[in-house]
């Protein structure tokens, strides 16, 4: 890869895009573990099943996940591979401290007062460690494989084919996370044996779907960062 230097006005608007991305990362990641609670459905295919589970019923955790995908994608064509490790350690950072408040918040009794007491509010956020285990472990497999992987095809491909690597990191990476979601919610009892199949495959199905919907997105945000910066393919900024 190439470095390309900037002017020192172009470097501090290049390192407070870098921010801004970062702080939609983590946002999207904090949010996602908040709210897996609530599940949906979405028939695109109509009353369609596989191996028992619908496509779609899953959790609107999954509806902000995909946006931190894009955004290290990104991150990780115009910063490099480093700067895109960095917003993924600081959002397994970020989501382990939002969950300890939410857990100290669910200890801390309320008032007779209160709008909201105790039993909604820990309805609404109580959260099982094992879930939130199983998603920040299956978070930490799939964001730094797919770093990895979007970085050995951008390699391969000179940084070109800018929707191979972004495609067949994602694909991958999505497939890890929900397998590993899944298994260890199996394996500790929260999910029976038999949803297993269904709900990897309808999960991933899911995912899949979205990955292929943002590549225009990534393509069009690339155009900008490479446009406003002078970038040419395979250079990326040092910030």
């Amino acid at each position: 890869m190439e470095d390309h230097i900037l002017k020192e006005g172009d470097r501090k608007l290049a390192f407070k895009i870098y921010l801004y991305l970062g702080a939609l990362f983590i946002t999207s990641l904090v949010v996602s573990n908040l709210i897996f609670q609530k599940f949906f459905y979405w028939n695109p295919f109509g009353d369609f099943t596989v191996f028992g589970a619908p496509l779609f019923e899953i959790s609107v955790g999954v509806l902000p996940y995909p946006i931190t995908f894009l955004i290290t994608d990104l991150i990780s064509e115009i910063y490099g591979r480093k700067k895109a490790n960095q917003v993924v350690t600081a959002g397994i950072f970020a989501s382990v401290f939002s969950m300890g408040i939410v857990l100290i918040a669910n200890f801390v009794p309320a008032i007779e007062g209160s709008p909201v007491n105790d039993e909604i509010f820990n309805q609404v956020f109580s959260l099982s460690p094992i879930a939130v285990v199983a998603s920040m472990m299956a978070y930490l497999f799939a964001q730094y494989i797919d770093i990895g992987i979007y970085h050995f095809w951008k390699k391969i491909t000179k940084g070109k084919h800018l929707w191979l690597r972004n495609n067949f990191s994602t694909f991958l990476s999505q497939f890890i996370d929900t397998f590993t979601v899944v298994g260890l919610l199996c394996v500790f009892g929260v999910l029976p044996w038999d949803m297993f199949y269904g709900l990897v495959v309808s999960g991933f199905v899911f995912k899949v779907i979205v990955a292929v919907l943002d590549t225009p997105f990534l393509y069009f945000f690339v155009y900008l960062f490479r446009r406003r910066f002078k970038l040419t393919v395979n250079q990326e900024i040092q910030i």
